[in-house]
């Protein structure tokens, strides 16, 4: 260990020891659902090789399995079966965005929102799940409710819908209580929730004051 230290701190001029850590992390294999070893696909690669993507995976095999044991699942066991293949060929579509990463973590996102939507088995608490929600918030001027399913993602991830609008964000630092943003051709979006309470930060627009709503 001392004969490594002294060798990078040597060479630390030239940069060969911080290019041999880079290369390093580029290679590490993180644990997915799939068996990353022999992944050719873009897309599988990438999630192989990102702690955030990786967790994303495991987890939302872990919900779409408890999905498949609920027959009073919405859809049935059958159809999210068949909804995860075509959500799989969705995802890998991602490989030619301009963000691939993004367009990942959204896919995750949105689809883990709609098994725990979907059934009450999948919403199950368990020690392990890096999932929560979907939580209901009334914020005042929109007529719909806000459905908020969050991923303990590291950095988390948080996914929003009301209306026909849908929004997936990041956490980032905050003083207060959790924040999260993101950004697309749209604008700029924002929620900052503390307890109960949140605000909803819209591209063009004031930010609206939202509550949790009671759970049955």
């Amino acid at each position: 260990m001392k004969t490594l230290t002294t060798l990078c701190t040597t060479l630390l001029a030239t940069g060969a020891c911080a290019v041999s850590s880079q290369r390093a992390e580029a290679d590490t294999l993180y644990k997915t659902s799939f068996d990353c070893a022999p992944a050719t696909l873009v897309v599988e690669k990438l999630i192989c090789r990102d702690p955030q993507l990786a967790r994303m995976d495991l987890e939302l095999y872990r919900l779409y399995r408890l999905a498949l044991t609920d027959e009073r699942s919405v859809p049935h066991p059958d159809k999210v079966m068949t909804d995860q293949r075509f959500w799989t060929l969705a995802r890998n579509q991602c490989a030619s965005t301009a963000e691939p990463k993004a367009c990942i973590r959204q896919a995750y996102a949105e689809r883990a929102h709609q098994l725990r939507q979907g059934s009450a088995i999948v919403r199950t608490k368990d020690p392990s799940r890096l999932t929560e929600g979907p939580l209901a918030f009334h914020c005042k001027g929109l007529d719909a409710l806000v459905a908020a399913t969050y991923f303990k993602a590291g950095p988390d991830v948080l996914y929003l819908r009301w209306a026909t609008t849908s929004i997936t964000l990041t956490q980032v630092p905050s003083d207060a209580g959790q924040r999260y943003s993101s950004q697309d051709a749209r604008g700029y979006y924002s929620f900052s929730q503390n307890g109960s309470q949140a605000l909803l930060q819209r591209p063009a627009g004031a930010p609206l004051s939202c509550t949790l709503e009671p759970t049955g």
